[in-house]
């Protein structure tokens, strides 16, 4: 295709080289192809002006705008992440819905889509990311934008009856409705928006496979998205991550990486691991969990009773489990740079990944794409977890059950290393194949399509 690529996302890379699977493959996309790549600048200024700061990329450019105090609130802390995160996440409960974020979250886009509005062109692909977004599309319609419009939800769409508890839930398909082409991670969320389309007045599902809603025909479609798994594979064998922990030559490692996020599935991974510790044989292996939990949106109250939670349930497991030379659980509440980590994928013996909730979950391809092939830890994987629809060779557990996951680990600790094999090569065919470049260029050459329909 002839026209530009412009990518649209909350953050833009900043401070150096990208690093992270989405940023890098958006970026190479953009210095292969030129074009925009517009974002929040991440300052909070006390009058923002109606206009974007010039960011020079590798061979694209970035346009980035400023929030003011009230927009950080109301359209980031408020409406995206304190209402709409918890209704994709399938905890409609926690949605606080506080007056004036709405009208904030639309005010932020509405602005976005004006300002951009004077930058684009008619063969212009433009691609919107995340639910910080949903409303944009319709907004430059609104501005008269006749551009290919794509975008991508990275987390999972929400439930149909949790959808009755947004207040603006008859608005969502038209938001839908403004883009083209509407991706989603998997499957299941594909048949969860087309439950809610065809039970709007007016919707139609069209023998194409498009659906034609309010004058306008797109496509929903499931786009998994991967890793760059060669280069993480690469990283993880530069380092010995067993020497960096101090682990003694008989201690196994269970490992879990996850932000700090009710999503996650933290409180019960722990209290599972302490009844693998509290049933476990004489003989069986000595196992420790190293839990990394980086903080993430501490302004929201949510998030600090999950963090009060998962402090509680690790102080109370090495409590009674601990000895004047061991501590089973090690829990880090911070980041840990990207070449450790997969050094510690690496040389841990099981990969615990238990999100209640969990759009793909990237931390399961990343274990995978670590492990040494002559002798590779086993990935134990929740039910709930996106990335199940690919991974089905894990140990497959339903986070809310404790004993289940405790006979998991169990399981995954006493592996014979010929079936642990087995198990890791099946995953690592699909890791490796359907890496992040293979993400990006199907949905790009989908957006191809559907540009070469409309011209």
């Amino acid at each position: 295709m002839t026209g530009r690529l412009v990518v649209v996302s909350n953050r833009v890379p900043s401070d150096g080289p990208p690093s992270g699977g989405l940023v890098v493959a958006l970026h190479d996309c953009l210095r292969a192809t030129g074009g925009l790549w517009f974002g929040t600048s991440g300052r909070i200024t006390d009058d923002p002006d109606d206009s974007f700061a010039q960011v020079q990329g590798d061979g694209y450019t970035m346009r980035t705008f400023d929030l003011s105090p009230a927009e950080q609130q109301g359209y980031y802390l408020g409406y995206a992440n304190s209402v709409l995160w918890p209704l994709c996440h399938r905890r409609a409960d926690l949605m606080a819905l506080n007056a004036g974020d709405y009208d904030t979250y639309m005010q932020v886009n509405r602005r976005l889509a004006r300002m951009m509005a004077a930058e684009l062109r008619p063969d212009d692909r433009i691609w919107i990311h995340d639910y910080h977004f949903l409303p944009l599309a319709d907004c430059l319609r609104a501005e008269g934008v006749t551009a290919t419009i794509g975008y991508f939800h990275h987390i999972p769409f929400p439930a149909t009856h949790d959808m009755m508890a947004l207040p603006q839930h008859d608005l969502f398909p038209h938001w839908m409705a403004g883009f083209d082409l509407f991706g989603l991670q998997t499957q299941r969320d594909v048949a969860a928006a087309l439950e809610m389309l065809r039970g709007l007045p007016g919707a139609e599902l069209l023998r194409d496979g498009t659906i034609s809603y309010r004058e306008r025909r797109f496509e929903v479609r499931s786009f998994p998205i991967g890793i760059d798994a060669a280069a993480f594979a690469e990283e993880a064998a530069r380092i010995d991550g067993r020497a960096l922990l101090n682990f003694a030559p008989d201690e196994r490692l269970v490992i879990g990486v996850d932000r700090l996020d009710y999503s996650k599935g933290l409180d019960n991974r722990l209290r599972a691991f302490g009844r693998y510790l509290r049933d476990r044989a004489e003989d069986a292996p000595k196992a420790s969990l190293l839990q990394i939990a980086p903080p993430t949106r501490e302004e929201v109250d949510a998030y600090q009773q999950i963090r009060e939670d998962l402090e509680r349930t690790a102080g109370k497991v090495n409590g009674l489990h601990s000895d004047l030379g061991w501590t089973p659980i090690r829990y880090i509440h911070s980041g840990v740079p990207r070449d450790t980590l997969a050094a510690v994928y690496r040389a841990a013996d099981v990969g615990f990944v238990t999100p209640f909730c969990d759009g793909m979950n990237l931390v399961a391809k990343e274990f995978v794409a670590a492990q040494d092939p002559d002798d590779p830890g086993v990935l134990i994987l929740s039910q709930f977890a996106g990335a199940v629809e690919q991974m089905a060779s894990a140990l497959i557990v339903n986070p809310y059950d404790i004993g289940e996951m405790a006979r998991a680990l169990r399981q995954a600790l006493a592996m014979p290393l010929e079936e642990r094999i087995d198990r890791h090569q099946a995953l690592a065919r699909g890791v490796f194949r359907k890496d992040v470049a293979h993400w990006t260029r199907s949905y790009l050459d989908t957006m191809d399509r559907l540009s070469a329909a409309r011209a």
